[in-house]
């Protein structure tokens, strides 16, 4: 594991000592291998202001409902243009945030990952922490850690998205921190969000938060840009800044925000809105997503189908991992819209 340089003393004596645990821990069962535990704690303190990015880093968003995971990288226009797009093997749960420990839930929100969450010893291969919890999700009493996107076919809240796949964009993420990148933002969302997608999903009890969830969406969707993510009032703020330029405190009502809202943006939030009107007074947003327990991406469950959970397990695994739920995955979600 490589280390920021100069810790502190007190960092390096911590760190020092998850280093000698980990050499002794053995593996454990769920989402969470022992040396992805070690992990849990280092979660790093999220800033209002997003630090200067140089050209090369990345940026990871993530679609629960479309099993979707993607790599963005940053162009010399000071723009992100898509990298790759992986499909995941597995994530557990319901669509909607985490919450409890132990409730399968894989989070949504805004979280950023440093080299010191990133595990290349994990049981599923390689892994990295989310941050989880939040400073948010910390002042709204949310419990539970160690959430990782990591390889294999197998989540207990997690990510899962093969050894290939995770693979791949852990190497993209030591490429970014080798030139200069100290951290990258990480966008989880339960669904890509457009007017349709909300509409369909207008009766969940998400859908409040899910609204708060498409503002820091739409910025990135239409600047191609990294959002500033803070939080208060029990909600994440975008792109904006106290009037007294304080840091703002997730767990406090919010105070006088100066926002700074590109005006296409605005723009893209009003026909989204007039969209979203029209589709509910026509009847037309059609049938939200069913599932058991989570998802996965249609090119694993068309090889679950004709494989089996054995052979998918070992095309998706280098130590043939157990696929989490088999039996609440064989049927395609959109068969029930159908």
């Amino acid at each position: 594991m490589h280390l920021p340089a100069r810790p502190s003393a007190r960092t390096a004596t911590r760190r020092a000592a998850l280093a000698a645990a980990l050499l002794g821990l053995a593996s454990a069962g769920g989402c969470m291998s022992m040396s992805d535990e070690t992990y849990k704690d280092l979660v790093p303190t999220v800033h209002a202001e997003t630090k200067a990015r140089p050209q090369g880093s990345i940026l990871v968003r993530i679609f629960k409902e479309e099993s979707e995971l993607e790599v963005w990288k940053l162009g010399a226009d000071g723009r992100y243009a898509l990298h790759k797009t992986h499909p995941l093997c597995r994530w557990s749960g319901k669509l909607g945030p985490k919450k409890t420990n132990g409730d399968r839930q894989a989070p949504e929100g805004f979280y950023r990952v440093t080299r010191a969450l990133m595990n290349p010893n994990s049981k599923y291969h390689r892994s990295f922490n989310l941050g989880y919890p939040n400073p948010l999700e910390k002042s709204l009493g949310y419990t539970g850690d160690s959430l990782m996107v990591h390889g294999a076919c197998s989540s207990s809240g997690c990510f899962a998205m093969t050894d290939e796949g995770v693979g791949e964009v852990y190497a993209d993420a030591e490429k970014a921190f080798s030139i200069g990148q100290g951290d990258f933002q990480v966008q989880s969302f339960p669904f890509r969000m457009t007017a349709e997608q909300m509409a369909r999903h207008r009766s969940d009890p998400n859908i409040a938060f899910w609204r708060n969830l498409k503002l820091g969406y739409d910025i990135f969707e239409v600047t191609r840009k990294e959002p500033d993510v803070a939080a208060c009032g029990g909600r994440y703020v975008f792109d904006s800044r106290r009037k007294d330029g304080q840091p703002l405190d997730p767990a406090a009502s919010c105070p006088p925000l100066e926002a700074r809202v590109a005006p296409e943006v605005a723009a893209k939030r009003e026909r989204d809105d007039k969209l979203l009107q029209s589709l509910l007074s026509e009847g037309r947003a059609g049938m939200p997503m069913a599932y058991v327990d989570g998802g996965m991406h249609p090119r694993f469950r068309d090889m679950l189908k004709r494989l089996g959970t054995k052979e998918l397990a070992v095309k998706t695994s280098m130590t043939a991992v157990q696929v989490s739920r088999p039996d609440a995955l064989v049927d395609d979600p959109a068969d029930a819209e159908r």
